[in-house]
């Protein structure tokens, strides 16, 4: 994280004068004890953490404990020692978070929560968060799998009911389970431990009848508990596999199979394992979470829009379409949208109160207010935006390097004035020779190692006017295949290079896509338009390579000129 101090900020704050922020604790602190006795005696000596709020006011985000003790002992006209820093609300709440773990002392539910929303904010990058957190990965895989515990069982956690090996039995189960068990053992004279607590609920553990993969092999397999019972006088209950090792590898198979086979419906497909609860949105146009129905169409083509295949116990094998992997882009959208409606309500409220004002009817009034927030929400709407998959990028790039190469080719006196651009700009160490030694090769009929300098230069003085121009022309397509992007990016706006000159929709494009992307694909170059609703319906319909041809084979309609957005260099 990095922050930015850009004004000086008092060192003390009267404790009564912060407002709290959230607190990622839950449960009491160990050291609570020992640090009141201290605070007691010589008051806070390492300063909490607050951010200024911008009216003056500043909030509380690290050192809860601190805060509360100092009011306990001191009260609320203490100066505490603070330490100020400009933050953002996401930022604020990871530096939260990651503080309290680090500091140490947190309850493992509380840590399991703070590692599920670090995990959310890295887009579900497990190693990344075990690094944000200081932790290793089997660290940070034992806390998220925390997070299949239903809130009974992380609040009993939390207020030491039970202890970590009762909660992480628990937490592998179905989460209807879960709360039965947990009564059983709160209710129990004594409480069980954790080795009785497993042998408890292994007969709840992996049943075949909830396994997604073929269970063909397992009616002969020693591990199937029903072919257990004549062998062993306690056996589990019928209808379970007893090597866990076989089923979770099984399982695991099963959900990459699943995973393969939705991969040419949705650009994202991932798995989501307990604890990554926070890293799933569903993308909605409207309503409180939506991001408004230009942006929602625009999301499906997005590289971040796809679905997840849960590995939660319970709902092993289920897949959940139409789903946002962004949650900090998502929130965004949707505080744009949340805005624009604020915005466009404010407007109509001011429009028809000035109707009113003037005499206007009631309908009149109404109307008018209808059209302000109209012109509104046409004039402040922001541009919808999507983040396109490496695969239409790296395409993208390749085909507008075509046709800057075209455009040069074409206009000898604009390929001159690129190539001084480009050494005027330092951008010369781009150019190959490669492409210029295939040419020369051609003029002079012989191939051979590149050309020392003095002998280059004894080659062009013999050229004749069109032998150099053939030359040029090579540079040029070295300058359009070796420019590094940002430059070529650059030089096709300089140009005004036009894609629509040297490419047409074709199925090397079309098969980069999932079906997602291209039905609004199809949307954006006028084909949803051009055809009746059943007819745009029926090429949908089929394996993707059918949708491809049936979407380049449509009667009547002009390909020509037509570019989706995710090619266009005017979004970058």
């Amino acid at each position: 994280m990095q922050t930015q101090t850009t004004q000086q900020f008092p060192t003390h704050a009267r404790l009564g004068d912060l407002v709290l922020g959230p607190n990622p604790r839950r449960g009491k602190n160990p050291a609570n004890e020992d640090m009141r006795a201290s605070i007691r005696v010589k008051g806070v000596i390492q300063p909490v953490l607050v951010r200024p709020l911008g009216d003056g006011r500043l909030e509380l985000r690290a050192g809860f404990t601190r805060y509360g003790l100092a009011k306990d002992e001191l009260g609320e006209d203490y100066l505490l020692p603070i330490h100020v820093r400009e933050m953002g609300d996401e930022e604020a709440e990871e530096f939260s978070l990651i503080e309290n773990v680090q500091r140490g002392g947190m309850n493992p539910a509380e840590e399991a929560e703070s590692a599920a929303r670090i995990l959310a904010r890295v887009s579900g990058d497990r190693d990344e968060a075990a690094r944000r957190l200081g932790w290793n990965r089997p660290t940070l895989e034992k806390r998220l799998g925390l997070m299949n515990a239903v809130d009974a069982v992380r609040d009993a956690l939390v207020d030491e009911k039970v202890n970590l090996g009762h909660a992480e039995l628990l937490a592998g189960l179905p989460k209807d389970k879960q709360p039965a068990v947990l009564q059983m053992l709160l209710g129990a004279p004594k409480m069980p431990t954790v080795a009785e607590l497993k042998d408890k609920i292994a007969a709840l553990a992996q049943k075949l009848g909830d396994a997604i993969f073929d269970k063909g092999d397992c009616a002969g397999c020693a591990n199937n508990s029903g072919n257990q019972q004549a062998l062993f006088g306690e056996a589990i209950a019928d209808g379970h596999c007893t090597n866990r090792e076989c089923y979770t590898a099984r399982t695991e198979a099963a959900l990459e199979g699943i995973k393969e086979s939705l991969k040419d419906e949705y650009p994202e497909i991932r798995i989501v394992r307990p604890g990554e609860n926070f890293t799933v949105i569903k993308l909605v146009a409207d309503g409180d979470t939506g991001v408004g129905e230009e942006q929602a169409k625009l999301c499906k083509a997005c590289g971040k829009f796809g679905a997840a295949i849960s590995a939660v116990p319970g709902k092993t094998g289920n897949v959940y379409r139409g789903l946002c992997f962004d949650k900090d882009c998502n929130g965004e959208k949707v505080k744009a949208r949340q805005k624009l409606a604020a915005d466009a309500a404010k407007a109509a409220q001011q429009a028809e109160a000035e109707a009113k004002s003037k005499g206007a009817s009631p309908e009149k009034a109404a109307d008018a207010g209808k059209a302000a927030a109209k012109k509104v929400a046409a004039e402040k709407a922001p541009a919808a935006q999507a983040q396109d998959s490496s695969r239409v990028k790296e395409y993208r790039t390749k085909v507008w390097r075509l046709a800057l190469w075209q455009q040069l080719v074409r206009n000898p006196q604009l390929n001159d004035e690129v190539l001084l651009a480009l050494a005027l700009s330092g951008n010369g160490r781009n150019i190959s020779g490669k492409k210029v030694q295939l040419v020369y090769e051609k003029l002079a009929g012989e191939k051979r190692s590149p050309l020392d300098i003095a002998e280059a230069m004894d080659f062009t003085a013999a050229l004749e006017a069109d032998g150099r121009k053939h030359l040029r022309t090579a540079i040029a397509a070295s300058v359009a295949e070796g420019v590094e992007e940002h430059a070529l990016i650059k030089l096709v706006k300089r140009c005004n290079t036009s894609l629509a000159e040297s490419w047409k929709l074709n199925d090397e494009y079309l098969n980069l896509l999932t079906k997602s992307e291209i039905e609004v694909v199809t949307e954006q170059i006028g084909l949803k338009a051009h055809l009746e609703e059943k007819a745009y319906a029926k090429l949908f319909t089929g394996k993707k390579d059918e949708i491809v041809k049936k979407v380049l084979a449509v009667e009547n309609f002009d390909y020509a000129g037509k570019i989706p957005v995710n090619l266009t260099w005017d979004k970058q």
